[in-house]
């Protein structure tokens, strides 16, 4: 016979996900129900949320403007290590 959780209950695991960036596997282990559950109750918290949707697309893309900053100063690093080592291979030639 299959389990009733509240709804309230539903939204709370739902937002430990969410809100808390956790990963699925881990709050369905604490809480006692399957992942599948778990990952149901955060696409509809999502789908009655949209709110949340446009939250998270904002995030999202705080970290990929973060991202982009930390790929473009490793480029220019590796760029310059490029010409340290071709000087240094140049010099320590005869």
């Amino acid at each position: 016979m299959p389990r009733k959780f509240s709804t309230e209950f539903k939204n709370a695991v739902a937002l430990e996900v969410i809100e808390h960036s956790r990963p699925i596997v881990q709050v369905a282990k604490e809480n006692s129900v399957s992942e599948q559950s778990v990952s149901r109750w955060v696409k509809l918290y999502r789908k009655d949320h949209p709110e949340l949707a446009e939250r998270l697309d904002e995030s999202e893309r705080d970290e990929l403007a973060r991202l982009r900053r930390q790929v473009k100063r490793l480029e220019t690093e590796v760029e310059i290590l490029g010409k340290a080592t071709a000087f240094f291979a140049r010099k320590s030639q005869p």
